[in-house]
């Protein structure tokens, strides 16, 4: 059933009034809303809660009772910090009872500025975005401005995916689960969000593919009480020993994630029976900051003194914690049964930043840490480097997300982070992009490498340069971080600028030699018949000599000349030309000094001339008298090349005779502008639209009009009062 359909009710259900007042009360007292702020949210409470007009949003899903969900969730995963609990609560309905300008005065800048974020992003936040470039750059641009809306827009999400479970629009359930699983949920990943992360990559699992779900969830629920009681068997020993050595903490069991699960059952490829680590179990301990790498690595020890530890699956993040600043010791062991087991140790610190990421850096107060300040530049380096699909802009994003990490140092002792199998060319340009572009190769560990070895955890790189290095295509096969690629395909597009702007002068100086005024919209048709997407890469072709500039002169010049057109014969008197057909045009024209009986004319369709325009014949091989405005594209080169055969022509009598003028319109693909241009057309006096032909592409239209006029006043003034009209850029006649 489509949503058009649904019948939306007017008004919230008593049980919906009743959770709203209970959460509105959580949120309040966990927030510490002032007095003021209170008043506010009450007043915006009752009256969207018996609007029937604004209760619901448009996909049938109480408001009120989203945004108090939002902020409790926001409060309950991260923080309740007033501001953005604020800025959650107002966001949706500010415009209903406050402006925000009033907002800005009761709350403060920082509660409206969140607000502005939230709206900004919002506009692109809807179906189909991850597909869409525009959007989603938009998009992506829009979350990098500010890294408090990132959090409060994956946490929105959270909660409209935990609302749409039994919605009756299957179709846009599955775009949001699609767009919560490629870009929520790896935003979570990135900031440390874990359970959020987990639990919006179940939900999207729900959706859409529920038989696969229920299956897994069934799994673990029935083997839920013999895995319970083989953690408890685990535990106990390993509690005794901690205990033994002074050390206070706690230990709780985790089950994986449903869609972890299944992600681990596809990469294995085997069923569910045969996935041994489904649980890990964490050791949480209370120790002084002085104290924490010490007592972590005390309690690693005496596991691995109870249980044989497998190498391989060891990892130290207390030594050198994750880029999203998390801090865990990890380790797997063979437990009772010889079942493989996960064990992780970390302090309360560690504990809290791992549960609630890169929140608890800061105090949101818009303070940035330099982590999550690193990464949100290079999402703009990603976002901005070209012409890459949505997609490819995503899986570099992923790609930094979840490889694993190695650590590389410069002679000077410098550490650089670089993602697993990064090369000695990612490690350049992790220097400096123009370190990057000169590079040659390297010195790793005192021997000579190429740009292509890959470097391994504790290597030493020197990196090699020469003046004369640029970089190549090839090179994006060769490095594996996103920010590596991207620096390499913005130098290329900076050459392939550079190649273009020298083969476009190149078409420009031939054109200008032979007289030649080059219109650009023509040109484009004639680079777009040739096959070319990009413009640049046209141009750059000329530059290197794959396309001759003067076989495109020619090609222009074909495109422009004048069509055939349908001789008119007149038989003329007292030196009037009279047009003889069923369309009298009246007596408009004289030619020459003389009467010439039975002269035969037509009007050159390169720049059509209507009554009033200044003219000049061309007796053309055929004995016809071509009729051309004097400022016609091809008027210099008729008259530089033909002087003998052009012909006085003046026009005589009065207008009113309708002559075709052509004219190109350039403008916003906004709703009805089209229609407006029309209307201004039909309005005018002496005026009728014959043809129209409308291109549009990425939000601006190109339009073809035939007009007929009367004369060049009227052609005049219907050019003026087009250009009045909003949405309209450039109006010529052509």
């Amino acid at each position: 059933m489509k949503e058009e359909s649904r019948e939306k009710p007017t008004t919230l259900p008593l049980s919906s009034l009743r959770r709203c007042r209970t959460l509105y009360e959580e949120v309040s007292t966990a927030a510490s809303l002032s007095a003021e702020t209170d008043r506010m949210l009450r007043h915006l409470l009752r009256k969207t809660c018996l609007s029937g007009v604004s209760a619901y949003d448009n996909k049938g899903l109480p408001r009120m009772e989203m945004a108090l969900e939002t902020a409790e969730a926001f409060i309950h995963f991260i923080d309740a910090d007033t501001n953005i609990v604020k800025a959650i609560l107002l966001c949706d309905f500010y415009g209903e009872t406050a402006g925000i300008d009033e907002i800005e005065a009761e709350c403060g800048s920082d509660v409206a500025g969140i607000i502005r974020g939230i709206e900004s992003v919002s506009q692109f936040s809807a179906k189909s975005n991850i597909q869409n470039q525009d959007n989603f750059r938009g998009l992506m641009l829009s979350l990098a401005d500010d890294i408090r809306v990132i959090i409060i827009m994956i946490v929105r999400d959270l909660v409209l995916m935990r609302s749409i479970n039994n919605h009756p629009d299957q179709e846009w359930v599955s775009n949001v689960a699609f767009e919560a699983n490629v870009l929520y949920a790896q935003l979570a990943h990135r900031l440390g969000l874990y359970k959020i992360k987990g639990e919006l990559e179940d939900l999207s699992l729900k959706y859409t593919n529920r038989e696969i779900y229920k299956q897994i969830a069934a799994k673990l629920n029935e083997t839920k009480r013999s895995r319970e009681q083989y953690i408890q068997r685990f535990i106990e020993p390993v509690k005794q020993k901690l205990e033994d050595e002074g050390l206070t903490f706690s230990i709780k069991g985790r089950t994986k994630s449903i869609s972890s699960i299944w992600a681990k059952m596809r990469k294995q490829k085997v069923d569910l029976d045969r996935i041994y680590d489904l649980f890990a179990i964490r050791v949480i301990i209370d120790t002084p900051p002085e104290k924490e790498k010490s007592d972590c690595w005390l309690a690693y020890s005496i596991l691995t003194d109870m249980y044989t530890p497998n190498p391989a699956r060891m990892r130290d993040w207390i030594s050198i914690p994750k880029i999203n600043g998390y801090e865990s010791l990890h380790a797997t062991v063979m437990g009772p049964d010889s079942k493989w087991v996960e064990v992780q140790f970390r302090t309360r610190r560690m504990d809290l930043v791992a549960e609630k990421g890169l929140a608890a850096h800061w105090r949101y107060k818009g303070v940035k840490s330099d982590s999550t300040d690193q990464w949100m530049n290079n999402i703009r380096d990603i976002l901005e480097a070209g012409k890459e699909d949505p997609m490819q802009l995503m899986k570099d994003m992923r790609l930094d997300i979840y490889t694993k990490e190695v650590y590389a140092f410069t002679p000077k002792g410098d550490l650089f982070k670089l993602p697993a199998g990064a090369t000695v060319l990612d490690f350049a340009f992790y220097i400096h992009t123009n370190v990057g572009s000169h590079c040659t190769g390297g010195i790793v560990n005192g021997r000579h490498r190429k740009i292509s070895h890959v470097i391994e955890s504790g290597d030493t790189v020197e990196i090699l340069t020469s003046a004369t290095q640029t970089p190549k295509t090839d090179w994006l096969n060769i490095v594996v971080s996103s920010k590596s690629r991207n620096k390499i395909r913005q130098k290329l597009n900076e050459d392939l600028q550079a190649r273009a702007n020298l083969g476009k002068e190149e078409v420009m100086r031939r054109a200008k030699n032979r007289k030649i005024d080059i219109d650009e919209a023509i040109l484009m048709k004639i680079i777009k018949k040739e096959g070319y997407k990009y413009v640049n890469e046209f141009f750059a072709d000329i530059a290197d000599n794959k396309i001759d500039a003067g076989k495109v002169i020619n090609a222009y010049l074909t495109a422009t000349a004048p069509e055939e057109e349908t001789v008119v014969h007149a038989g003329a008197e007292d030196f009037e030309l009279v047009r003889n057909d069923a369309e009298d045009y009246g007596e408009v024209l004289t030619i020459g000094e003389k009467s010439i009986k039975g002269l035969s004319y037509k009007f050159a369709r390169c720049c059509n001339p209507v009554y009033g325009d200044k003219v000049f014949g061309f007796i053309s091989s055929d004995g016809v008298v071509k009729i051309h405005k004097t400022d016609c594209p091809n008027a210099r080169n008729i008259r530089g090349r033909y002087p003998y055969r052009l012909i006085r022509v003046n026009w005589s009598g009065k207008g009113g005779s309708e002559l075709p003028a052509q004219l190109r319109i350039i403008g916003h693909d906004d709703i009805g502008i089209i229609s407006n241009i029309t209307s201004v057309i039909s309005k005018e006096p002496g005026a009728n639209l014959r043809n129209i032909r409308v291109d549009s592409n990425d939000g601006l239209f190109q339009g073809y009009l035939t007009v007929g006029v009367s004369d060049n006043s009227v052609l005049s003034s219907v050019v003026k009062k087009i250009k009045t009209l909003k949405g309209v850029k450039d109006v010529a006649r052509i």
